[in-house]
């Protein structure tokens, strides 16, 4: 039973020390195996320096990508309704309305999954569709 005193005491050792690490990175251990590989013809390694200063963007938030997929879907079933149902009092405002909300949440789901996007006119369907490839093939579904 001496041993759970032990096992506390370095868990509160290590989440005291967790600040420290992240400011400091790894330890000097494995980022000497990172940049282990051949080296150049001037004796020094290719690339050393970017690894070491390059900043990783973080992974976005899953829930919120899972939120704006979610919204995608039922704008573009809404769409998808609006252009079947000729019935509709003031079809083409709706339609208008909605393509505007589908293009914004399209914006967004392209700044979380980091595509590029050009600032175009409202409608326009090459852009749009040019946004929807490239998140698909980043593996988002809507």
């Amino acid at each position: 039973m001496r041993w759970i005193p032990l096992v506390i005491l370095t868990a509160v050792v290590l989440w005291a020390l967790r600040p420290v690490w992240r400011r400091h990175g790894p330890p000097a251990r494995a980022a000497s195996r990172r940049l282990d590989g051949p080296a150049t013809s001037g004796g020094q390694r290719p690339h050393a320096g970017l690894r070491l200063h390059r900043r990783r963007t973080p992974a976005p938030n899953p829930f919120e990508v899972l939120r704006i997929q979610t919204r995608l879907s039922a704008v573009a079933d809404e769409v998808r309704a609006l252009e079947r149902d000729e019935t509709v009092f003031a079809r083409a405002h709706h339609l208008e309305a909605t393509q505007v909300a589908y293009d914004a949440l399209l914006a967004e789901a392209c700044v979380l999954a980091g595509v590029a996007t050009r600032p175009s006119a409202p409608g326009d369907e090459g852009e749009r569709f040019r946004e929807e490839v490239e998140l698909a093939e980043r593996g988002w579904s809507w």
